[in-house]
């Protein structure tokens, strides 16, 4: 007779998402899993399969949470560049909070820890960027055809741009006590929206 689980896997997964994203993947070892989680080293195996596999998984959480938020603020109806900018903004104050200090974004923790050396994860971090710079790219298209970015702006370049400075700011912030640092740069960027 097979046993019940004992413990409830979303919630574990909720909380090795966390010291991974704490930690990153190499600095976590399977003890502080065992003792984050609550759970024996056994049933983090026989639930997630392997150590790498629990943080993909926990990476896989991560996005579907992230994403699906600025799927909601970059689609709502409305003029679209101030969301754009809100947006952006956003992302240059949370880099720069004490909340998120040392923390930064989980994508692309992963992508400087492990994107060179873990295809899978490269893959998945890939998946992540494609998928902010296409909602990007879709507001900035709307507000190109509302009136609200000027023709000669080309809405894919400016969401690459704004991909790339949006994981960058994640990082800064995580080492930088200057909140200005980030906040400058993402002005600076936002000007040429104008």
């Amino acid at each position: 007779m097979a046993r019940t689980k004992e413990f409830d896997p979303d919630v574990a997964l909720q909380s090795a998402l966390e010291l991974f994203w704490q930690r990153g993947y190499e600095a976590t070892s399977m003890a502080d899993l065992v003792e984050r989680l609550g759970i024996g080293r056994a049933s983090i195996y026989a639930t997630f399969g392997s150590k790498h596999k629990l943080y993909l998984k926990a990476l896989d959480r991560y996005n579907e949470t992230q994403d699906a938020g600025l799927l909601c603020e970059l689609s709502q109806p409305g003029p679209a560049l101030p969301v754009v900018r809100t947006v952006v903004r956003r992302f240059a104050a949370e880099a720069s909070s004490n909340d998120q200090r040392g923390k930064g974004c989980f994508v692309t923790n992963t992508a400087a820890e492990l994107g060179a050396q873990d295809p899978v994860a490269a893959r998945r971090v890939e998946a992540s960027w494609a998928h902010i710079e296409t909602l990007l790219h879709s507001a900035l298209v709307r507000a190109g055809a509302q009136g609200e970015l000027s023709a000669d702006r080309d809405p894919q370049t400016l969401a690459r741009m704004l991909l790339v400075l949006m994981q960058g700011l994640r990082v800064v912030g995580k080492v930088s006590d200057d909140p200005g640092r980030v906040r400058d740069a993402a002005e600076q960027a936002l000007s040429l929206l104008d």
